[in-house]
C-alpha cells in the first residue's frame, strides 16, 4: 500500500508540474532560510563555550555613574585591580588581563601591522586555547617571550619550525625582540578572544607600570570557584576598592570629579550575546538572532499557507479518486495518512533542494552576518536533531489540515465533482491576508531603512568629508618632524590644504562657573577648519602671529556656548577649568556645529586647543580628485623616506564614516532580501491558487463572455477578491510598521521623519504585484473560447 502511495505522489507530482514547482519551490526557501538560521543561532549560543572552564569563567566589568545620573558599563579595568582583587578575595582562583592593539612588526627590510596582545602567564591554563608546540604553564613566563598562532608562524616562518625564532616588534618607537616560544592553533570562529600574537604582560608592566585605581584599559578575566556567592564578592571588591581607591578619588574630586565606580562580575560565556558593556571583544546583540529568526519563520509560515491553500484547491482534481477510494472501503484515517505521505513525499524534495540552496548562499550570507560557517562546521548530533525535527514539523503543518479537510467530502458529492472552495472559507483568505500583512510589513520596513540609511549617508555633516585623505604618521610628541611632514606634504602637485589632529577621540571635563561641562577635545593647528571647510559663527581662526593661541585660546562648538548658557555669541568668555588644570581659556571663536561623530549621536560640546608640542600625528590632506593615484605614489615615497620602519596606512575620510554605518549597511540589505523572497514566496502562491480557482470557474467564464461581458469585466471579476483581502492585510501591516520603525529609529538620534508616503508606496507596491500575479490568469482565461469553456466539465 505504502507503494502505491508514492507511486500515485509521483504521478501528481509529475502531472502537475506548475503546482509541484510551487510548493517545492516555496517550502525550499523557507527550509533554507530555517537552516541558515540553524547555523547562525548555534554558532551565537556556542561562543566561548569550548573552554573547559566555562562555567567558572567571569568577566570583571565596572559601571561608572555620572554627577548628572548617567551610567556608562565599561567591560574594563585597571591594571591593577585584577590582581588585587584576586590577592584579596579567596573566592577568586585565578586572574588574567589582556591588552590588545596593532603592533609593528619587522619582516626582514619589510615592516607591517599586526594585532598582538599582552597576557597574563596563566592565559593558557585559564583558556583552553589548544598549543601545537610549547608547555601551557610556562610557555609566556618570559617576559621576552612571544606566542604566534598557525597563521602567523605560517605567514613569517613557512615550513620552519618558529620556536626558538625571534621576531621584532616596535614598542614606544623602538623595536624590541622576542623568542616564540610557542605555536598556538587558530582561535576558533566562535570564540571572543581571538590572537595572532601573545606577549607576556609583564613586560608591559614592567615597561609601562599603572597603579591607578579610576583608569579604565583592560580587561580582566577570573576563574571563580564553584558555588560561590557571586554578590558576596561584588561586595568584597566594592570594599576593596573603596580603601584601595580612596585616596586617588579625594584627589580627583579637587579637580571636579565626581563619578561612583562599582565593580561587578559577569559569566564569560553570556558576555558575547550582552551589548550593554562598552569594549567588550567581538559583542554580538541578540536581536540579531531574534529578527532573523522571525524572518526565517515569517517566510516558512507563507510557503506553508501556499501550501495548504493549493493542496485543498488541487484537491478538485482529485475528487474522483478520494470517492472510488471511499467507495471500495478505504478509510479516513488511511486517506488522512496517504495526504501526509504525499505531503513527506514534497516536502524531502523541499528538503535537499534547501539543502542545496543553503549551500550556495552561505557565502552572501556569511558577508552579511560576519560569519564564516559551513554546513560541515555545525554538522553534529544536535544540528541533525534539529533539522530532522525542522522537517516533520513542516510535514505536518503543511500536509495535518488539507488532509482533514480533503478526506471530509463525502462520496457521492466527489464522484458528482460538486466540491466548490469558492464559499466562505475563512481559514483560506484569512491565511492569504496573514502571508500579505507580512509581505506589506516587509515592503514599508525596507522603505523606511533604505530611507534613513541614505539619511545618514548622504546628510551635510557640517563640514566636506570628500577627497580627505588621512595620513597617520608616528613619533606624536616631535612637534619638528611635524612640520618636516606638513612642509613636504604641501610641496606635492594636488594637495590643495593640509591639516593636523590628534590620533583618537579624546574627552574631558571643563567648568564654566560653577558649571561642568564635558568635553570632546580637538588639537588641531591653523590650518584644521579651513581644510575641512568648517564655518565659524563668530570670532576668528587660531593663527601663528598670536603667541598666545598656543597657551591660553581656545574654540569652542555652538553645542558648547549652549551648554555654557553664555548670554553672547561666547566670544571673550572664559573657561575656567579644564582638563585637570584651573588655568584660565579665552574663547576666540565659535565654530559651526558639525557632526564629527556622525548622525547616530547628538553633536556634544567640543573644545578645539592649538598645543605647542601637542600629541598631534595624523595628516588631513585635502587632494585633487584627478591626480589621486599620483598623489598616493609620492606621498607612500615620502612616507617611506621620513619613516622608513612604518607600514604605510591612509583612509579616506568619506569611507570612514560609511564604516560607521556598517550594521545599518547589512540590515538594509538583509531586510530588501527578505522582502523579495517573501514577494516571491507570496506571489508565486496567489498564481497558483488563482489558477485552479480560474480552472474551477472555466464554464462560468464562458457564459459570461457569451452573455456578453466584456475582457475587463471578467478579469475585474476573477481579481476583486484577492484584492481585497490584499488590501485587508494592510489594515494590520501598516500599523505593525509604524510600529516597529519608530522603535527602530529612537536608536539615532538624528532620523528621518515616518512619513504617509512610506505606507503608500509600500501598500501600492504589493498591490500591483497582486495585480500582475493575478491579472495574468484572469486575462487569460476571459481570452479562451467560449465554445471550449462550456465543453469544461
Amino acid at each position: 500500500m505504502i507503494k502505491n502511495y508514492f507511486k500515485i505522489a509521483w504521478r501528481n507530482l509529475i502531472r502537475n508540474k506548475a503546482f509541484s514547482f510551487i510548493n517545492v519551490a516555496g517550502l525550499s526557501i523557507g527550509l533554507a532560510c530555517c537552516m541558515l538560521i540553524i547555523l547562525f543561532t548555534k554558532d551565537e549560543l556556542s561562543y566561548d563555550r569550548f573552554h573547559k572552564q566555562t562555567d567558572n569563567l567571569y568577566h570583571l566589568t565596572c559601571s561608572v555613574t555620572e554627577k548628572d545620573g548617567s551610567t556608562s558599563k565599561y567591560a574594563l579595568a585597571s591594571q591593577i585591580q585584577g590582581p588585587s582583587f584576586m590577592a584579596e578575595i579567596p573566592e577568586i582562583e585565578s586572574c588574567v588581563r589582556l591588552h590588545e592593539r596593532d603592533y609593528i612588526v619587522k619582516n626582514g627590510s619589510e615592516t607591517v601591522y599586526e594585532n598582538a596582545s599582552f597576557v597574563d602567564d596563566n592565559f593558557f591554563t585559564v583558556f583552553s586555547f589548544p598549543l601545537l608546540d610549547g608547555d601551557p604553564k610556562a610557555v609566556l613566563s618570559d617576559p621576552r617571550s612571544i606566542v604566534i598562532s598557525e597563521e602567523i608562524s605560517k605567514k613569517y616562518f613557512g615550513d620552519e619550525h618558529p620556536v626558538g625564532k625571534t621576531m621584532e616588534l616596535e614598542i614606544d618607537n623602538n623595536f624590541e625582540i622576542f623568542t616564540v616560544t610557542g605555536v598556538a592553533k587558530n582561535a576558533p570562529q566562535n570564540s571572543s578572544i581571538k590572537f595572532n600574537m601573545l606577549l607576556p604582560f609583564k613586560y608591559l608592566v614592567a615597561k609601562n607600570p599603572d597603579d591607578h585605581w579610576l583608569n579604565l584599559s583592560y580587561p580582566t578575566y577570573f576563574v571563580i570557584k564553584e558555588n560561590a556567592n557571586l554578590k558576596n564578592i561584588e561586595t568584597k571588591m566594592e570594599q576593596i576598592f573603596a580603601s584601595k581607591a580612596g585616596k586617588e578619588i579625594s584627589e580627583e574630586r579637587k579637580y571636579g570629579f565626581d563619578a561612583t565606580f562599582k565593580y561587578g562580575i559577569q559569566p564569560f560565556a553570556s558576555m558575547h550575546l550582552n551589548t550593554e558593556y562598552l569594549y567588550r571583544t567581538a559583542p554580538s546583540n541578540p536581536w540579531f538572532s531574534y529578527i532573523l529568526s522571525g524572518i526565517a519563520l515569517f517566510i516558512m509560515a507563507i510557503a506553508c499557507i501556499n501550501f495548504i491553500n493549493l493542496t485543498i484547491a488541487q484537491s478538485l482534481r482529485r475528487s474522483k479518486e478520494l470517492g472510488i477510494r471511499k467507495i471500495i472501503g478505504s478509510e479516513r484515517k488511511q486517506l488522512i495518512f496517504q495526504f501526509l505521505g504525499e505531503s513527506a513525499f514534497i516536502c524531502s524534495f523541499a528538503f535537499v533542494t534547501a539543502l542545496l540552496l543553503v549551500q550556495l548562499s552561505l557565502p552572501v550570507f556569511n558577508e552579511l552576518s560576519d560569519k564564516n560557517l559551513a554546513l560541515n562546521y555545525l554538522f553534529d548530533r544536535q544540528l541533525m536533531m534539529g533539522y530532522l525535527a525542522l522537517f516533520l514539523i513542516t510535514v505536518f503543518i503543511a500536509g495535518f489540515y488539507p488532509a482533514m479537510v480533503i478526506t471530509r467530502f463525502q462520496p457521492t458529492t466527489t464522484l458528482k465533482q460538486q466540491i466548490k472552495l469558492n464559499g466562505k472559507n475563512y481559514l483560506s483568505k484569512g491565511l492569504i491576508v496573514f502571508q500579505f500583512a507580512i509581505t506589506t510589513f516587509m515592503v514599508i520596513s525596507t522603505l523606511i531603512i533604505y530611507k534613513q540609511f541614505n539619511f545618514l549617508t548622504k546628510t551635510n555633516l557640517g563640514y566636506n568629508d570628500q577627497n580627505l585623505l588621512i595620513v597617520s604618521v608616528g613619533q606624536d610628541a616631535n612637534q619638528n618632524f611635524q612640520k618636516i611632514y606638513k612642509s613636504e606634504f604641501e610641496k606635492i602637485p594636488g594637495i590643495k590644504s593640509v591639516a593636523i589632529r590628534q590620533n583618537g577621540f579624546w574627552a574631558t571635563g571643563s567648568r564654566v562657573k560653577d558649571k561642568e561641562i564635558p568635553v570632546v577635545i580637538e588639537h588641531v593647528d591653523e590650518s584644521y577648519l579651513p581644510t575641512l571647510e568648517i564655518d565659524l559663527v563668530a570670532g576668528r581662526n587660531f593663527s601663528n602671529t598670536f603667541a598666545s593661541d598656543t597657551i591660553d585660546a581656545v574654540m569652542v562648538n555652538e553645542a558648547y556656548v549652549r551648554e555654557a548658557g553664555w548670554q553672547s555669541n561666547g566670544v571673550g568668555e572664559t573657561i575656567d577649568f579644564f582638563n585637570g588644570s584651573d588655568r584660565k581659556l579665552q574663547v576666540i571663536g565659535v565654530v559651526k556645529d558639525y557632526f564629527y561623530d556622525g548622525l547616530r549621536n547628538n553633536i556634544k560640546p567640543q573644545l578645539f586647543h592649538m598645543q605647542t608640542g601637542g600629541l598631534y600625528g595624523r595628516f588631513l590632506l585635502r587632494i585633487d580628485p584627478n591626480y589621486r593615484v599620483k598623489i598616493l605614489d609620492q606621498i607612500q615615497k615620502l612616507y617611506q623616506t621620513l619613516s622608513p620602519n612604518r607600514p604605510f596606512r591612509y583612509d579616506y575620510m568619506d569611507d570612514l564614516n560609511l564604516q560607521k554605518y556598517e550594521s545599518e549597511a547589512k540590515w538594509k540589505q538583509i531586510i530588501t532580501l527578505s522582502a523579495i523572497l517573501m514577494i516571491f514566496v507570496s506571489s508565486i502562491g496567489l498564481f497558483g491558487l488563482a489558477m485552479l480557482t480560474i480552472n474551477q470557474r472555466t464554464k462560468e467564464i464562458g457564459i459570461r463572455k457569451v452573455l456578453g461581458a466584456s475582457l475587463f469585466e471578467i478579469s475585474n471579476g476573477l481579481s476583486k477578491n484577492y484584492i481585497s483581502l490584499v488590501c485587508f492585510a494592510m489594515v494590520f501591516a501598516i500599523p505593525a510598521a509604524y510600529f516597529v520603525a519608530t522603535k527602530w529609529l529612537e536608536n539615532f538620534a538624528n532620523r528621518i521623519t515616518i512619513s504617509w508616503w512610506f505606507f503608500f508606496l509600500g501598500s501600492l507596491f504589493v498591490l500591483v504585484i497582486t495585480l500582475l500575479t493575478v491579472s495574468y490568469q484572469a486575462i487569460k482565461a476571459a481570452l479562451m473560447n467560449p465554445v471550449n469553456s462550456l465543453k469544461t466539465e
